[in-house]
């Protein structure tokens, strides 16, 4: 239930190497393998020299690719850095998650700064969004979180996902992004497998493949063990279902994900930042109904959501014969050209009626027939002329209608549809958003400690009762209500001014709480059902009267005299 971290500092075989991958968080030393039998007795075997040492089984080459081992160091005293650091992100203590009243600590980042660093539609570096950059001139460019702040872990494996830790405004959470540039993995061949060969698979950017799903989904379990707020940067086109990818259980891991997402205990923020993109399943396994208690979705300014790309839509809501349909209700000459094309096939028909007339009252008339013949030729020829001319303008008019079509459904899928339609929770300015959030994160924090001890102090609450209660005290003993609930930083400000007004109006709803516990004990609902098992009540309260100090009981003494001395017929009967 805990967060378990370990560093191994000297080597691990057997059940030790299954001990590291069972403590999930692994700090590996470079000089130090992690197998589970050694090189020699595997050479006997193979009975051949095919392995010449431990670490090329288990050394950081093997361990840090395939996602055992979340960090590297050089040594025992850089391994004890490491896990120093690791440990300063978690809340102590464990199983209570991050304080809702942090203790104020001087930051040299401050939180009202803007966000610049920016990114773009073209492939960049999404470390540089989260942690910021130094540039050639030494001059820094800010990213999101705090300076110096960002701690990745699994970086070797699967690298079109990054993962980490990072702190925003000296709050520590957990942050997942996605790499937008192409990456490889690299298969080794297997020296014990002659016919075996390197593999290198090339992946895409935006795109999540079965071992980048399965490190989002094990870095979402770790970060709620971690009790770790959650940040997901997302950027996702969606999931690679090749034939392939089926093959290695995309599908199984993309479902990981989402059962990570609905255990996940702490406050989830899901934003696509600019020219960031959520599309079809990707979008599915983020979506905020998944842990709606916990998770909420948010939109920068210039990003885009939505099941299909726009050529996507166009290609199934708007087909060609739709396109052509449009061409011919709007544009002047297509109208024109199907006129002239009506009328003619009108004067053919009339003609043809004509000629078939006159060729009945006089069969042997070839003038006759020559001339009408001839006619009817022409206009043949003019219809198909025209017809031609029909398809040149449809083919002229086709890519403007096209693109035309791709900027209606993009209009569909920006932040004010999103935000209209119910999808996102709100519309954040990148250059804001460090502010935004910092804010939002602490009201969250606050809402779910006091959700959760409103829980603990009335059982019958769940957590958007819990949460209406909080609002509505604060609203109530709030002179501008709507101002204070409506703003984060105002709302957080309000309740550290309020702490001792807070607890009190919990210690009520823990006092209604057991009062409507004990009336239940009583048998007062049960009046219907012909009551409750009074001697088990009056032995129950003796045992708990029994168990309660003295100064309490004293109290209870002169509180149960006055209500029987008051006629208030609890003794009257």
């Amino acid at each position: 239930e805990s967060m378990t971290l370990t560093f191994v500092s000297g080597r691990s075989v057997g059940i030790g190497a299954y001990l590291v991958r069972l403590g999930q968080r692994c700090i590996q030393k470079q000089s130090q393998p992690i197998i589970l039998t050694g090189f020699q007795a595997l050479n006997k075997l193979l009975g051949r020299g095919v392995y010449t040492s431990n670490l090329q089984l288990g050394g950081i080459d093997i361990m840090v690719p395939n996602g055992v081992t979340h960090l590297t160091v050089a040594d025992d005293l850089q391994g004890v850095r490491a896990c120093l650091r690791w440990l300063s992100y978690s809340p102590a203590p464990a199983r209570q998650g991050l304080p809702a009243w942090p203790e104020p600590r001087g930051s040299i980042d401050p939180i009202d700064r803007p966000v610049e660093f920016l990114p773009t539609k073209q492939s960049y570096d999404p470390r540089h969004m989260i942690a910021g950059v130094e540039n050639e001139q030494k001059s820094w460019t800010s990213g999101l979180f705090d300076r110096d702040s960002w701690m990745e872990t699994m970086e070797g494996w699967a690298r079109s996902v990054v993962v980490g830790r990072a702190r925003l405004g000296g709050l520590p959470v957990g942050v997942i992004a996605v790499e937008t540039r192409a990456t490889e993995t690299v298969i080794p061949a297997d020296p014990a497998a002659p016919e075996s060969k390197e593999q290198v698979l090339p992946q895409a950017g935006q795109v999540w493949y079965p071992d980048s799903a399965f490190k989002t989904a094990q870095a979402i379990g770790d970060l709620n063990q971690e009790e770790l707020p959650l940040f997901i940067l997302a950027n996702w086109r969606g999931f690679s279902g090749g034939m392939r990818d089926m093959f290695h259980e995309i599908l199984k891991f993309g479902a990981n994900i989402v059962d990570a997402l609905c255990a996940y205990k702490q406050p989830v923020f899901v934003y696509i930042p600019p020219s960031g993109e959520l599309r079809g399943g990707a979008w599915v396994v983020v979506d905020t109904q998944i842990n709606p208690d916990m998770m909420e979705m948010y939109a920068a300014n210039d990003s885009r959501g939505g099941v299909l790309e726009p050529a996507g839509t166009v290609s199934v809501r708007f087909k060609e014969r739709d396109q052509i349909a449009l061409m011919h209700r709007l544009d002047p000459t297509l109208q024109r050209l199907k006129a002239q094309i009506v009328h003619l096939e009108s004067l053919e028909t009339k003609s043809s009626a004509e000629a078939a007339e006159n060729t009945k009252k006089d069969p042997e008339s070839p003038g006759t027939n020559t001339a009408q013949n001839a006619a009817a030729l022409e206009t043949a020829e003019r219809l198909q002329a025209l017809r031609a001319q029909i398809l040149e303008r449809q083919k002229t008019l086709g890519p403007m209608y096209h693109q035309i079509a791709l900027k209606f459904a993009d209009l569909h899928d920006t932040p004010g549809r999103m935000l209209a339609k119910g999808a996102v929770r709100s519309v954040v300015e990148w250059r804001d958003s460090r502010r935004f959030f910092y804010w939002r994160l602490s009201r969250r924090l606050i809402e779910t400690h006091m959700s959760q001890m409103l829980q603990r102090a009335d059982a019958t609450l769940d957590a958007a009762a819990a949460k209406d209660v909080l609002e509505a005290f604060v609203g109530e003993d709030a002179r501008a209500q709507k101002t204070v609930l409506a703003s984060d930083q105002l709302f957080v400000e309000w309740c550290r001014g309020h702490r001792e007004e807070l607890k009190r109006m919990w210690m009520d709803v823990r006092r209604e709480g057991m009062k409507r516990k004990i009336a239940e004990m009583v048998g007062k609902d049960d009046e219907q059902q012909g009551g409750g098992d009074e001697e088990a009540v009056v032995q129950g309260l003796v045992d708990l009267i029994g168990s309660l100090s003295d100064a309490t009981k004293a109290k209870l003494e002169g509180a149960l005299k006055e209500k029987l001395e008051g006629g208030d017929g609890v003794g009257g009967d």
